[in-house]
């Protein structure tokens, strides 16, 4: 086999090495956007790291010209970070929301009433035993 045919062989490989690697660098960015947005900073960080890996794949894909995979990856943490941070107030406005009261329930016993005693059956313990 000829230089070029092995160079042309490697070619497709490292473009599918490549784009894989931006989806997995894409699918980690949409994991920083969710923690970002919850407010988990180390969730953040190990999507960002694991990010990285995903973006060094994503350049192998340089080597057959293809630099979409790339340009893929580092675009959808750069929106992530944006969205993450913009959507973090909105979620924790909706946290901190007042929830509504639920109605009291029929099986509670009249808050005038005391509630029955408790009676527990059939435990032994060491003290009981010395007793006898």
């Amino acid at each position: 086999m000829s230089m070029i045919g092995v160079v042309s062989d490697l070619t497709v490989a490292f473009l599918w090495i490549g784009i894989i690697g931006a989806g997995i660098a894409v699918l980690c960015a949409l994991i920083a956007l969710y923690a970002l947005a919850r407010g988990a900073p180390g969730l953040v960080g190990g999507a960002a790291a694991v990010w990285i890996g995903g973006a060094l794949l994503s350049l192998t894909s340089g080597f057959s010209g293809q630099w979409l995979p790339v340009l893929l990856s580092i675009g959808a943490l750069a929106a992530a970070l944006i969205l993450g941070g913009v959507l973090r107030p909105v979620v924790r406005a909706i946290a901190d929301r007042p929830k509504p009261e639920a109605p009291e329930s029929t099986t509670q016993p009249p808050s005038g009433a005391s509630p029955a005693p408790r009676r527990v059956v059939g435990v032994r313990t060491v003290a009981s035993e010395s007793i006898r």
